[in-house]
């Protein structure tokens, strides 16, 4: 797969500048998984590199972001994340090179680890619910303008916002806005208090790998501080981890009595985002939950 001659030049310059060596691009390999990006293994005489490239007019500030949550994650020391390298762009692409993660064999307790470094991660807290920018999730913003109430927070910034898009698209009827406030009503006595956790933000299946050591890699994060039963509900969307991760988990970072009877109400963010991205069942799904509560 090829890069046009522009961006294959800018790219070397920017990693000339961030490691310091001359960094001659010598081949290119396609990477499966991403659905929004086009995401290629880099492979150049000095080592070899991932990198994401976008249209920068259609996604403007996206790498910048996904940089700057990569980098909360790897300060808090938690769970491995791939290292920024460096952003650039050209043509109208935009682009973010990371280290490159090679893969490796799970370790027999790979997702109890996994369980324990999540805890680790959840403990890092802030005087907010949000974040100090705005990020994406998918393909579409995710708005993080800091709240000191979390239930303010989870239905201006997470709920309300993707249920009205999905409205005036014609995607949810406009009854379900009743639905919704109902639901709003009730949710301080659903949600329990707990500070603000540094979340991965779009933990799922997809959005992790098994590094060289056998232990767990995370990339594709949509960070920001929020309630920590989100990142849990969300590896349970679409299929769910082991359960030793969750075991683990709770052993370490013991959580709220009937965590799992809340699962669906964490969940209706991202399949409100799935629902605005896609469409089909995802719609029926919101509804169901939304009127059984």
């Amino acid at each position: 797969m090829n890069m046009e001659k522009e961006i294959i030049q800018e790219a070397e310059s920017k990693l000339f500048e961030a490691i310091g060596n001359r960094c001659n691009i010598v081949n290119l390999k396609p990477v499966g998984g991403g659905c929004i990006n086009q995401s290629l293994e880099v492979i150049t005489q000095s080592g070899n590199y991932f990198i994401k490239l976008n249209d920068a007019a259609a996604y403007p500030g996206m790498f910048e972001a996904e940089a700057y949550g990569l980098d909360l994650l790897r300060k808090a020391k938690a769970l491995s994340v791939p290292s920024v390298i460096t952003l650039g762009e050209a043509q109208g692409k935009s682009f973010l090179i990371l280290e490159w993660i090679e893969s490796g064999k799970r370790a027999k307790n790979f997702f109890e680890d996994f369980g324990k470094h999540l805890a680790l991660l959840h403990s890092q807290t802030a005087n907010f619910y949000g974040l100090d920018k705005n990020n994406y999730i998918g393909s579409l913003m995710q708005y993080n303008t800091p709240a000191e109430s979390y239930i303010d927070f989870f239905i201006l910034q997470r709920l309300d916002v993707h249920i009205r898009s999905a409205v005036d698209y014609g995607k949810l009827p406009p009854a379900v806005l009743k639905s919704f406030e109902r639901l709003y009503i009730k949710l301080p006595e659903i949600i329990p208090a707990e500070k603000p956790a540094l979340l991965h933000g779009d933990l799922w299946n997809g959005n992790f790998m098994t590094g060289a050591d056998g232990y767990a890699c995370l990339f594709d994060p949509s960070v920001y501080y929020g309630h920590r039963e989100t990142d849990l509900a969300m590896t349970l969307l679409f299929g769910g981890f082991d359960n030793d991760f969750y075991e683990s988990y709770h052993s370490h970072f013991p959580l709220e009595k009937n965590w799992r009877k809340r699962v669906d109400i964490f969940n209706l963010y991202p399949l409100l985002v799935h629902v605005n991205l896609f469409g089909g069942g995802y719609a029926g799904e919101v509804m169901r939950i939304v009127k059984r509560f």
